[in-house]
């Protein structure tokens, strides 16, 4: 039985992290996490193999009268390049991460609310992912949309205008990955994203501090790993909680 007492974003975003040691949903958030987890070593392998490369480069850009540098700086620049890669490469996969796994997310988010709630959806399981695979993906290119024009005046913004730019793009990604992890347990109920959007505008520091939180976990290496089910469930929890009698099915009407 779940709590009814609304938690702050950040609170929500913590009981994700005890949302996926549930028995009987454990290995629903297998696949986002190896989703997350393949992804990421792939690429950071192969990125990985390019840091020489890339070094010897900016050694050659060197001047030769700064020789006594250079091995200083190649013990300096191979650490930063590989922080430089966990931290910025985490927003572009995760990204990457959460179109490949979005059908396995709604499954998530279904069965996180189905034990939040005891009320199965009306059409649920992995069938019913298949079957419903291009409606969801055409779901993250609805929100693709919403991003990138966004995010293009906001990162000139960011070059623009040290410090306040940096805390606008911050506040951006966070509202970001609100409407990201929240639009799981909205779309599994058909809640247009525009009707999703100006739910979580009505309440927004509640959707800015669980959307805070997410963000910050996602520049933690290794702990950036379990963002992306962490996320769901604890959005789904949000859903449950906050938007589910405003948005969520009628023929339950005891909820």
């Amino acid at each position: 039985m779940h709590q009814t007492e609304l938690k702050s974003g950040a609170a929500y975003f913590f009981q994700g992290f005890e949302l996926i040691r549930t028995k009987g949903l454990k290995r629903f958030v297998f696949i986002p996490l190896a989703v997350n987890l393949l992804l990421f070593a792939v690429a950071f392998y192969f990125l990985l193999q390019q840091i020489d490369s890339a070094i010897v480069w900016l050694m050659d850009l060197i001047p030769n009268w700064l020789d006594w540098m250079k091995e200083w700086l190649a013990y300096f620049l191979w650490p930063l390049a590989v922080i430089i890669i966990l931290v910025t490469f985490s927003f572009i996969f995760s990204s990457l991460a959460n179109w490949l796994a979005a059908p396995f997310n709604g499954l998530l988010a279904e069965k996180v609310e189905l034990h939040l709630t005891g009320h199965p959806l009306a059409e649920g399981g992995m069938l019913a992912v298949i079957k419903d695979i291009p409606r969801t993906l055409g779901r993250e290119w609805i929100k693709l949309v919403y991003y990138l024009p966004r995010a293009l005046g906001f990162l000139i913004i960011f070059f623009l205008l040290p410090v306040f730019g940096q805390l606008i793009w911050f506040l951006f990604t966070a509202w970001m990955m609100a409407i990201q992890y929240c639009d799981y347990p909205f779309d599994n109920h058909k809640v247009p994203f525009k009707v999703m959007r100006t739910a979580l505008a009505e309440d927004k520091s509640r959707a800015f501090s669980f959307g805070v939180m997410v963000t910050l976990f996602a520049m933690v290496p290794i702990i950036n790993f379990l963002v992306m089910p962490v996320a769901i469930c604890g959005a789904t929890a949000m859903w449950v909680d906050k938007y589910r009698p405003h948005h969520g099915p009628l023929r339950h009407p005891q909820d």
